[in-house]
């Protein structure tokens, strides 16, 4: 029954499996199903949507499976641990939320997000789900949206750049014939003060990419005072908004999508 496999697959409680099912969050191959004695086959799909704009533990869970589970990432919380960093990250707050339910539960980072940029992060629940993203992530991810806010009006409405970015410095990444290619595609939604607001294309995933193209154009992203920012702003304006993968059990196309951040409209009104 459906309530069991929430139990025994997903490390819901008894109360917490009941009130999913209620709040209509449960998806069976994609369709919205609230009986408990609904019967799951070996192929079914079973996913948990998030419910309203409701945080869990202050953790903007955008979607649950049994496999992976995909979060908001905040601004000025780096994603997984560093030298100076144990505790204060993404990775320790899903960890904590999966143990909650599962004390035995794991979580391994598929991908990441600078400390300073918001937007959409993926982790899997176990080892060999984060391989098999991980090997294949170039050829299952479609698509990789970003908006973000640049000093300065771009020339250009549209563009496709390609740059050789060098990331071999662990501090700063820098443009370089040696380096590895790098394509960005953006294009103007609005102009404001001296200030464009873009969407992002990223057709490759290189260390600082974003940051790194814009701040080589003379555009850098609002608040990005490592790569040239001169504006002040409360944190740097860029947010991973939409993440398009292919499942690699399913074959099927799994998109993800969160809102702009409301502090973006204080700079563009």
């Amino acid at each position: 029954m459906l309530i069991d496999y929430l139990m025994n697959n997903m490390g819901l409680t008894h109360k917490k499996a009941k009130q999913v099912l209620t709040n209509k969050q449960v998806l069976v191959n994609n369709k919205v199903i609230t009986k408990y004695n609904y019967l799951i086959k070996d192929k079914d799909e079973v996913s948990i949507k998030e419910y309203g704009n409701s945080k869990i533990n202050n953790i903007d869970i955008i979607y649950e499976d049994k496999d992976i589970i995909v979060v908001n990432k905040p601004s000025g919380i780096l994603t997984i641990a560093s030298s100076s960093e144990k505790e204060k990250t993404l990775y320790h707050l899903v960890g904590t939320y999966l143990k909650e339910r599962n004390k035995f539960a794991k979580v391994f980072i598929i991908h990441r997000l600078d400390k300073d940029t918001s937007g959409i992060v993926m982790f899997a629940k176990n080892d060999k789900v984060k391989k098999l993203y991980q090997d294949k992530w170039n050829d299952i991810v479609k698509y990789r949206g970003y908006v973000a806010i640049l000093e300065g009006i771009l020339p250009k409405e549209k563009d496709t750049i390609k740059l050789n970015l060098d990331d071999s410095d662990e501090f700063k990444v820098r443009v370089s014939k040696s380096g590895k290619e790098a394509i960005t595609e953006y294009k103007v939604i609005k102009t404001n003060n001296n200030l464009s607001l873009v969407d992002i294309n990223l057709h490759t995933g290189r260390r600082n990419q974003i940051r790194v193209t814009f701040s080589y154009l003379n555009h850098p992203v609002l608040g990005d005072f490592k790569y040239g920012s001169k504006v002040k702003a409360k944190r740097l304006m860029l947010h991973a908004y939409k993440l398009s993968v292919i499942n690699p059990f399913t074959k099927k196309e799994m998109v993800f999508e969160t809102k702009t951040p409301k502090e973006f409209n204080n700079y563009l009104k």
